[in-house]
């Protein structure tokens, strides 16, 4: 019966051949109740594979269900196989229900598109993929998910390919992560190594023999470097804002679903290797805490309204990693589901005022949007509550939870820096809220005369997230009692030792975090509506590091100066213009310029002329008469 788990990721998979190759005949209706019915049905399947799980094992407990022997070699096997326990069947869940209500909201938002179709099979494909990686139960078939959502991203950041600026951003996903995937790779590598399997519970069941604490610090390094770089961490993160080149419903399912939660996953996953490591859970939360903070002090300032989004996800996924390394991994994984809804809202409502106004994406030209757009300004706000932290939205349980995870492992100075995160979250999204939905209109009048609030297929997914951003957070409650996530990932995820909360200082932490937050957007409400002249003097004060944040502390242009410039280089003047054209082309060409030019002058001998010939013939005659008489003479 548990090999039928696999319907969860074969749903997905029929839907996009279905398009694939019947596609062209159906109508754009037909194709997208295909894509969505896919992508329900597998959130119905996952949910009947829950319950099922909860009555059979309700308090431990993991199944293995293996189709085939997909690699065999010698004494290297990988399983064609899933693993059904409570950290997958979660991960499923959200990203199959997550994923539906954003296919759901394309149909209305790529309607008009003349790649309507290709979308959703990119869409189905991607699913397929995130859910292969959160169900398999060795590394080698995370492995194929984990590059499938790789190549799904590059596909769809660069979707409207026309667009130079598209291609670009696409391919420039695509070689960051394989640049983090090098490194996942070699960890797999060092893994079969030392344990002689990728299967999850062969190498947590082997954890206990003896293997050096330097391999297993290499290890967790080497997966971190991939988790780096799909969940676009310092340095790797340079892909993730110009990932907003894709269609706006691409953007809510990489930031909130897939791909880039798929960093966090890995890490949960193999949190009892990472307990082995206290070297690499250190690293592990230094990351990200300074990614947490780097990325919001530039989504402080950013005048795009997705990539101000864009620097929010880098932002809490920084968050999610800091509770890993305290060894919160429950923590993490539940941060991980308020901010698939929460964050999918924020692009739907970025989308929404998109399509309303004809494409744009400045927030300084926008203003007043709330008198067009009622529904979508009111789930933006509820969105925007539950992302700062405030009580009773999802996101003020599991930042609570992270942030007392942090406290408690490593004390009140590192903390300091989630809570300045958490004061600048608030402010750079009702930045958002006031600039776009609140403040006096700078929209020009064309554009907003054609203004209009989004169709019912965009709107109804907007709302349910919206409720879900307020209700889903209710199942981390800080109590053990009533903290749902935390009973049923205990089973499978690593128990946070030294991370412990009393009830006194969860509440003083809970509210510091919330005044902070609350202040914070006092802070924004003054500087945008009501004094934006205080907020001139202070940019003018500050000039210098408004230009550097601005210009996203150059990393793009050092990379560029002391890596790329440098690969340019080489691969121009040497292994382009010496190796290539003057070494191999030039070999090659010239000997085709020997044998051209040497017939050339011996065709000359073929006239057709039999006197010629003859002469010729006397010719050679005579000079083998004299080399013979010389011979001779010689001898």
């Amino acid at each position: 019966m548990w090999g039928l788990a696999g319907l969860i990721i074969i749903f997905p998979l029929l839907g996009l051949l279905i398009n694939l190759f019947i596609g062209n005949r159906l109508s754009r209706k037909w194709i997208g109740v295909i894509a969505c019915g896919s992508v329900a049905l597998s959130c119905l399947a996952t949910i009947v594979f829950a319950v099922l799980f909860h009555f059979n094992y309700p308090a431990e407990g993991s199944i293995e269900a293996n189709w085939y022997q997909w690699i065999v070699s010698g004494s290297f096997v990988v399983d064609f196989g899933f693993r059904i326990d409570w950290l997958s069947l979660v991960m499923a869940l959200t990203v199959s229900f997550v994923g539906f209500l954003i296919h759901v909201y394309s149909v209305g938002y790529m309607w008009e598109d003349p790649g309507y179709r290709r979308y959703f099979i990119y869409l189905n494909l991607f699913m397929m993929m995130m859910l292969m990686l959160v169900m398999a139960n060795n590394l080698g078939l995370l492995f194929v998910g984990w590059e499938g959502v790789g190549l799904c991203s590059y596909l769809l950041i660069g979707f409207w390919f026309e667009k130079h600026s598209a291609s670009e951003a696409g391919k420039k996903a695509f070689i960051v992560n394989r640049i983090g995937d090098f490194g996942f790779l070699l960890g797999m590598l060092l893994i079969y190594r030392e344990f002689g399997s990728l299967n999850f519970n062969v190498i947590e069941a082997n954890m206990g023999e003896h293997v050096a604490s330097q391999i297993i610090l290499g290890i967790a390094l080497l997966l971190f470097c991939g988790a780096a770089g799909k969940s676009a961490q310092f340095p790797l993160h340079v892909w993730l804002p110009d990932a907003m080149e894709g269609p706006t419903p691409v953007s809510a399912l990489i930031h909130a679903a897939t791909m880039v939660t798929a960093g966090v996953y890995m890490v949960s996953r193999m949190g009892f290797l990472y307990e082995q490591s206290p070297y690499a859970l250190m690293i592990v939360t230094g990351i990200g805490l300074f990614t947490a903070f780097f990325a919001a002090t530039m989504a402080v300032v950013n005048k795009d309204f997705k990539r101000v989004l864009a620097y929010s996800t880098i932002s809490q996924l920084g968050y999610m990693f800091a509770a890993c390394g305290a060894g919160a991994y429950v923590a993490a994984i539940f941060h991980l589901i308020t901010h698939a809804f929460f964050k999918a809202l924020l692009f739907m409502g970025s989308g929404s005022v998109m399509h309303a106004l004809g494409g744009e994406l400045n927030i300084e030209k926008m203003g007043g949007v709330k008198e067009k757009m009622k529904w979508t300004a009111l789930t933006f706000v509820i969105a925007s509550l539950a992302i700062s932290g405030i009580i009773p939205f999802a996101g003020f349980w599991s930042k609570d939870a992270i942030l007392a995870a942090v406290w408690h492992k490593y004390g009140p100075v590192i903390w300091i820096i989630g809570i300045v995160t958490a004061i600048l979250t608030a402010f750079y999204i009702f930045r958002l809220v006031f600039e776009v939905f609140y403040s006096e209109r700078r929209v020009e009048e064309k554009t907003w005369d054609h203004a209009h609030e989004s169709p019912p297929a965009m709107i109804r997914p907007m709302m349910i997230l919206a409720l879900f951003s307020i209700i889903i957070g209710f199942v981390g409650l800080p109590f053990k009692r009533f903290n749902l996530i935390e009973r049923a990932l205990a089973t499978v995820l690593p128990v946070a030792h030294g991370t412990e909360v009393s009830v006194a200082n969860e509440i003083i932490l809970m509210i510091i975090v919330l005044a902070g937050a609350l202040f914070s957007i006092y802070l924004a409400f003054t500087f945008y509506m009501k004094k934006r002249n205080y907020l001139d003097t202070l940019l003018a004060s500050f000039k210098k590091i408004h230009h550097v944040l601005i210009n996203k502390y150059f990393v793009d242009e050092i990379y560029h100066k002391i890596i790329i410039a440098p690969l340019w280089y080489v691969s121009d003047k040497f292994l382009y213009k010496i190796i290539d054209v003057f070494m191999i082309d030039g070999s090659v060409d010239g000997i085709a310029h020997i044998s051209r030019g040497t017939g050339k002058y011996l065709r000359k001998i073929q006239s057709g002329n039999t006197r010629s010939y003859a002469f010729a013939i006397v010719i050679g005659m005579l000079l083998i008469f004299i080399y013979y008489f010389w011979k001779i003479h010689k001898g």
